[in-house]
């Protein structure tokens, strides 16, 4: 999927003295915490990372808190949607001819509004399923459904960021 990037990055974390002994281990603990989240300094979703350790020295900072700030570099994988992109997910919900709901990767929501679903399109229960189904068979020779559970590939026209706290 085009929405996915894989950067390199150079980062700091700094942890509490307590954990020197085992900082490989809080330093895993700090990055699950950027997990699926929206980063603005990366400027995507963080789904992975492999952080590289180059060197076991630490910097210690002065002051009332004695941090110390351990450099390594990390190879993170990011989802990083963009206007104009194709994206693929499942459809999980379809409402009447109003819009079309679909999870890509498996935590991103994406919804397709009833000003874009082409008119060809006609809202079914179809064994008891929702289905919106369409007979273009004029045009380009064939029938297309979507319905629950399928996977479907969608032209990203606007992303907006909604972090749920």
């Amino acid at each position: 999927m085009e929405a996915q990037k894989e950067c390199c990055a150079n980062m700091v974390v700094y942890l509490h003295p307590s954990k020197a002994k085992k900082v490989e281990s809080s330093v895993y603990c700090q990055l699950s915490s950027l997990l699926f989240k929206f980063n603005e300094s990366l400027d995507g979703v963080v789904l992975t990372y492999e952080p590289k350790f180059s060197s076991n020295l630490a910097k210690i900072l002065p002051g009332i808190h004695p941090y110390f700030g351990m450099r390594f570099e990390a190879k993170l994988l990011l989802f990083h949607p963009k206007p104009d992109m194709l994206l693929e997910g499942e459809v999980v919900k379809v409402f009447n001819q109003q819009s079309i709901h679909i999870i890509v990767l498996g935590f991103s929501s994406a919804v397709i509004a009833d000003e874009v679903i082409r008119e060809d399109f006609k809202y079914k229960i179809k064994h008891g399923t929702e289905v919106l189904s369409a007979d273009l068979t004029r045009n380009t020779g064939s029938k297309w459904e979507l319905l629950y559970d399928s996977q479907s590939r969608i032209l990203m026209k606007r992303y907006y960021l909604y972090v749920g706290h």
